[in-house]
């Protein structure tokens, strides 16, 4: 005899089933919405904005979405999508040279090269140690900064790592100005605030030589240059809140600080340092999202952007609107949201991305 609850237990699992296939159909049928979705893709992504999701550390999970110009919902997992393996273990930056974009996957240790129109992968460079950013010195050579061993040298040409400078510690922005370049270095990895050094090296991009050091707050995390050609360094104070943090203005020329602002003591914990694209105006995450003038006489007290319980972790300015892009990473476990706000403060659009947006870069023909 059959038993009845067997049956009424097939009966609803069978029920269920087809409600969670009827879900999964209309996900499907809504593209970008889904940060797992890579059903759908444009003709090119020249056009648009990246946005660097650092996925979890060791999970392997990092992403890539894109936004194009015309603000539609995002594409999720385009390098996964275009080459059929996962992007790495978080990635950490993007930058654009000619046609060819150079993602810099940290944990991973590498470099992967895509084109820009395609994103397609073009080739893969190993060998740094935890590489962070990299900025292109002219057509045939690059620098890329490493939390370890130095900072490496790229050749364009070959796709490889040529040589590399030793720095004693960890190397994180890059900023050119004529023949030289200027590397914040925060110091030993494993090391507490109160033992690093931190510092700008100056370097000769002809000889690939360290001529000049320029001392620092504590961990230099930010750095940009203004359109009088000064540059700005954003120094947090230290992982373990050592000193309070500050902004500083050096005289690249000279190099000699100028200014130091000291940030207001308690809960300021600045980072991601950004300037608009007529370079008199920084931009910076400290909770919300603040504005300064570049003669400004302090550090601003309101923010343009509250932050209302969310968890501002990426920031940028768009290079050529203005408009501000900031990642919410949420709690670092679900995937993360992109708000758009115009660079006063009014929001213009959301977007959900992937895990933990950190960074962005603004494809040459983005213009939203």
């Amino acid at each position: 005899m059959r038993n009845p609850f067997l049956s009424l237990f097939f009966l609803l699992f069978l029920a269920l089933s087809l409600i969670s296939c009827s879900k999964l159909s209309l996900r499907e049928k809504s593209p970008g919405n889904d940060p797992d979705d890579t059903s759908s893709k444009p003709l090119s992504y020249q056009h648009g904005i990246f946005v660097v999701n650092e996925g979890n550390y060791t999970w392997g999970n990092a992403s890539i979405s894109f936004i194009d110009s015309l603000g539609n919902s995002p594409i999720q997992n385009i390098f996964q999508t275009e080459n059929g393996r996962n992007l790495g273990d978080v990635a950490q930056s993007i930058n654009i040279f000619d046609s060819l974009g150079y993602i810099v996957v940290n944990n991973s240790n590498r470099i992967e090269i895509v084109d820009i129109k395609t994103f397609k992968s073009v080739k893969t460079i190993t060998g740094f140690f935890m590489p962070r950013y990299i900025e292109f010195i002219d057509s045939s050579k690059a620098y890329v900064t490493n939390i370890q061993r130095g900072i490496s040298i790229l050749d364009l040409s070959s796709g490889k790592i040529s040589g590399i400078i030793p720095v004693n510690g960890w190397t994180e922005n890059l900023v050119c100005l004529g023949s030289h370049i200027y590397v914040s270095l925060i110091g030993e990895f494993k090391e507490p605030s109160s033992g690093r050094k931190p510092q700008i090296i100056v370097i000769d991009t002809q000889t690939d030589k360290i001529i000049d050091t320029i001392p620092t707050g504590k961990e230099p995390i930010g750095m940009v240059l203004d359109k009088h050609q000064k540059i700005w360094v954003l120094c947090s104070g230290g992982y373990d809140n050592f000193e309070i943090p500050t902004l500083m203005r050096i005289d690249p020329h000279l190099r000699k600080t100028e200014v130091v602002f000291k940030f207001p003591t308690g809960q300021s914990k600045p980072s991601r340092l950004s300037i608009n694209p007529s370079g008199d105006t920084l931009c910076f995450l400290n909770g919300g999202v603040f504005r300064m003038s570049t003669d400004s006489p302090g550090i601003p007290v309101h923010p343009v952007v509250n932050a209302d319980g969310r968890f501002f972790y990426g920031f940028a300015v768009h290079p050529r609107t203005g408009d501000l892009f900031i990642g919410d990473a949420i709690d670092y476990v679900q995937n993360g949201v992109v708000y758009q706000y115009s660079p006063h403060g009014q929001l213009i659009k959301q977007f959900v991305v992937g895990r933990i947006p950190g960074a962005f870069c603004f494809a040459p023909g983005s213009n939203r």
